[in-house]
């Protein structure tokens, strides 16, 4: 198969979809991989270590569009890229589909097939091409708190780690999965007192286990989320729904209970946000204030500490992109992951929640039977 890896263009983006290691696995398994020229620049990969692992470097993503059968990415295909995508082409990178209904429609109308990360679910319910950038955005998430809690950012001005004599700050973290653990893990690192809701009693035990002493696990209600936003300091979403909509469980009203120059850190903005205030951002103009609360809502967090997340990534997408590369679409059949990943195919949806979030249940069609089609 003929596969193909352009340059990112989303704002500040410096993640690439293939690493020179992805690109000799795939050379190793008889594909045609073409790059488009400085497309590892921004992860520290120069177009030569690519041509050593066996690549073609092509001179523009247009080239690279059109030569592959399948596009490798990390971010959705951004509306300058729409054009690029072309009938029966197989596009395997991250969607979020049920937050950005323009990208929806663009391939609905191309007639691609969208295999996104976010969806890949193994048996054990685990998310393996979602882990490794939730992992990165959880761990960067108190980071960035910390950095907008300061006085000169606009912050309350309260030192997370605290100083003999005075306490740390109060950081909350709503969701315990993958992003939340992480956020925790280091917000506990830092020394400041971390709360953590979830509604599963399982993994509230399972991090009461784990984690440190400064760290409360506690079940999620009405209750303990306010409770939890009056005495937080530093607010971090990290609460996922499969291919789905964020909840909004913050409601402007919320904004009130909190302290004056606490700072908001929604990690699920790529899904839309936990927030009714919450919108995208980027890495150039990250923050938004409402209400007195600074908003960080920067939708591709990882693509910050691109090199790290980069590697990170590809040590998880190329396993299942091999299969994909080696029978195309047909590898979803019989294989519950990769199916879990389909969520559009020839003009259909295969997601069940993508199609629900926009009223297009019409168009939805079970991946199984579109693979028929």
């Amino acid at each position: 198969m003929k596969i193909g890896c352009p340059r990112e263009i989303k704002n500040h983006e410096y993640r690439v979809g293939l690493t020179p290691a992805a690109v000799r696995a795939y050379v190793a398994a008889g594909h045609e991989l073409f790059v488009e020229e400085g497309a590892g620049a921004g992860s520290g990969i120069t177009d030569e270590e690519y041509v050593a692992a066996g690549a073609t470097i092509l001179a523009t993503a247009d080239e690279v569009w059109h030569e592959a059968e399948m596009i490798v990415k990390v971010k959705e295909p951004l509306a300058a890229e729409y054009s690029q995508m072309k009938e029966g082409q197989l596009v395997y990178t991250y969607f979020h589909f049920a937050a950005a209904e323009a990208l929806l429609q663009a391939c609905l109308e191309r007639g691609i097939t969208a295999l996104a990360y976010e969806t890949v679910k193994e048996a054990d319910g685990s998310l393996p091409l979602l882990k490794p950038m939730s992992e990165v955005a959880g761990r960067m998430a108190p980071l960035m708190g910390a950095f907008y809690l300061s006085r000169p950012q606009g912050g309350r001005g309260t030192l997370p780690t605290g100083v003999p004599g005075v306490a740390p700050a109060n950081i909350l973290v709503i969701g315990g999965g993958v992003v939340g653990y992480n956020a925790a893990r280091v917000a506990s690192g830092l020394g400041a007192r971390v709360m953590v809701l979830d509604v599963n009693q399982s993994r509230l035990e399972y991090l009461s286990h784990i984690m440190p002493a400064n760290c409360f696990p506690l079940y999620s209600d009405a209750h303990s989320l306010e409770e939890g936003l009056r005495d937080a300091d530093i607010v971090i979403g990290a609460v996922l729904i499969p291919g789905a909509k964020a909840p909004r469980l913050i409601r402007r009203d919320h904004l009130s209970l909190m302290r004056p120059g606490a700072v908001f850190v929604d990690v699920a903005i790529d899904q839309g946000g936990i927030a009714e205030t919450s919108h995208p951002t980027t890495h150039s103009d990250p923050v938004f204030v409402v209400d007195n609360v600074i908003h960080y809502c920067v939708a591709n967090m990882p693509g910050a500490y691109a090199r790290t997340s980069t590697y990170s990534l590809s040590n998880y997408t190329t396993a299942y992109g091999l299969k994909l590369a080696a029978r195309g679409v047909e590898a979803c059949r019989g294989n519950a992951p990769l199916l879990g990943g389909l969520n559009v195919h020839r003009g259909k949806i295969t997601c069940l929640p993508v199609a629900q979030a926009f009223g297009l249940e019409a168009l939805y069609v079970d991946p199984e039977e579109a693979l028929s089609l």
